[in-house]
Parts: C-alpha cells; structure tokens; sequence
C-alpha cells in the first residue's frame, strides 16, 4: 500500500461560457481564482484554477471553458459530484445564498453522517457542500462569502461506476482504506490525509457509461509532495499493470496521468512548485499567464481569448 498519496490536489472539469462559469465560483461560491492560464493541449481554450488564497493542494477546482461543447450525459465511468467541505452549520446559510443566486437542483441529505447540500452548477455539473466538523483550512474570505461559512476545500469526489471492485483495490494500493457502505455507495478514505481524503464509489451496473462535455469532470487528481513521491508512486502504479505517462511540466505543478479500471481519468500531482511561481501572492490569477511553451503565442491568443470581468 502506497503512503506518499494525501488526499486530492484538485478535480478538473469541462465548462461553457467562461463568464457565466467564472462568476459563479468566485462570486456565488467565493473561491478565489488562482490563475488564469490557457489549456496546454488547446492553447486557445483557457484554464482557470479556483481554490483557497494559495490554491493549496485539496482545496482546486479547475476549468477548461469551451464555448461551444455540448452538454455532458451522466452515467458510469465518471466522477458524477464534487463535494466541498464548509464548515459545521452552515449549510442554512448556503442553502439561502444558492437559492438567492438561482442555483439549480438544491437538495439536502446526508451521507456518512455529513449533513450535505448538492447542486447543480451553471453547466449542469454535480457539486455538493458537506459539513466538515474540525477541518483546519482557513478557506478564502476574500470573494464575498463572510469567513465563517467559506468553503474549506474539496472534500472528496463520488465515483459512478459499474463495478466498484477494481477501483476499490486501485484505491486501497493508493492507501485508500473502506471507512463504510450505505447502500450502493462505498466509502473509502486517505487516514490522515490533507482534508480532501474521501472517495465514494457509487455502484449503478445497470446505467449506461457517461459520455464528456459540458459540466462533466475530465479527470481528478491525487496529491503527493514532490518528484521523488510521485516518481515512487508512479513506479508502483505501473507494478500493477497501470498505463502511466512519463511526468509532465504543468508549470505549477508535475503530473502524471493513468486512466482506471471502471473509465475514470485519474493524475497524480506535485504540491510545488505552487500558484505562485509566476505571480505576486496578492495577485493571484489577475493577469494571464501562459505556458512557457506558449508564450510565442501570447499577441493571438490574447486577441482570442474573451476578456473575464472578474
């Protein structure tokens, strides 16, 4: 079983209009927006990273704005809802601020015994608030939401899958272990992980696989230290059978990519060298920043890219 896994670093989904999807995480939801760069397989495309004042690992969402895809169909090989943590007892709080601002789709329930509002974002995606009693993180108080309702970080993801069974023991080699089954859903949590340690797999064998687009999750990613934790973590992957890319430079982070038995894309990513390689702390995601093997790029793609206003 692998230890260098901490938790989530960040879930990284596929949005439409970048306006309408930008003021929502920042004004409805007030995450702070990190970094505005542009996709590095699509340059034209951007991608914003939302989180906490740093963007701490376990605290980032991520967004690719294609103006034109299509709607996303949910089903089975996808992470189907993206949970935030907030802190205990206020989730009246956000179920009056979701409403106020339109949100579709507000529902409370609970699960494992967190108290949960889920959600609808403004492309359809599956987001859910759950309270997180005694979670440390500070959050980010600077978008509106007063600071002691903000939201914490990621929580966990839920995995809709057709057969729990494989990715539960690709969870259990990543140093997941089973914390309990309601139902069809299984949880599996990261024992002293970084706050975003819960992963639910939602067994639907007879639902028919996901197709991506609009408000769909394109992959989430697992946080590990440094180079050295991932290169260990990517050797045991392979030992297992796993199809793992060679590291990859994302300018703040290195990566590696693997896609799971039950569909899902998975990554695994350093916590450095962080948001702020680039960019002044105070000024985080202000100004567009490209990918070094982009910058020839930059007249163009600023010409392209339609402006976001906040």
């Amino acid at each position: 079983m692998l230890t260098e896994i901490r938790g989530l670093h960040h879930v990284t989904a596929m949005a439409g209009e970048v306006r309408a999807s930008n003021a929502f995480f920042t004004r409805t939801l007030g995450l702070r927006r990190v970094k505005t760069t542009v996709n590095f397989d699509a340059p034209e495309v951007y991608h914003l990273y939302y989180g906490d004042a740093a963007g701490t690992p376990g605290t980032v969402m991520t967004h690719f704005p294609f103006p034109d895809i299509g709607p996303g169909r949910r089903g089975t090989g996808e992470a189907g809802t993206t949970v935030l943590a907030v802190p205990e007892g206020t989730l009246s709080w956000w179920e009056a601020h979701l409403s106020a601002a339109g949100v579709a789709g507000i529902d409370r329930d609970r699960r494992f015994g967190d108290a949960r509002l889920r959600f609808a974002g403004p492309d359809g995606e599956g987001l859910a608030l759950a309270e997180a009693p005694g979670d440390p993180r500070p959050g980010w108080a600077g978008g509106g939401v007063p600071a002691d309702s903000a939201i914490r970080g990621l929580r966990g993801v839920a995995l809709r899958l057709a057969d729990v069974a494989p990715m539960a023991e690709l969870l259990r080699l990543m140093g997941y272990a089973e914390a309990g089954r309601e139902g069809a859903v299984t949880r599996f949590r990261r024992a002293g992980g970084n706050g975003a340690d819960t992963i639910d797999l939602e067994r639907a064998p007879g639902e028919r696989p996901a197709v991506q687009g609009r408000g769909s999750v394109h992959h989430i990613a697992f946080s590990v230290r440094d180079r050295a934790a991932q290169d260990r973590v990517r050797r045991a992957l392979i030992a297992a059978g796993l199809g793992v890319t060679p590291p990859v430079d994302r300018d703040y982070f290195w990566a590696v990519y693997f896609r799971t038995p039950g569909g899902v894309l998975f990554e695994v990513a350093t916590d450095g060298p962080g948001f702020a390689r680039d960019e002044d702390p105070a000024h985080l995601g202000e100004a567009l920043k490209l990918p070094r093997r982009h910058e020839h790029l930059r007249a163009r793609l600023e010409a392209h890219l339609p402006p976001i206003t906040a």
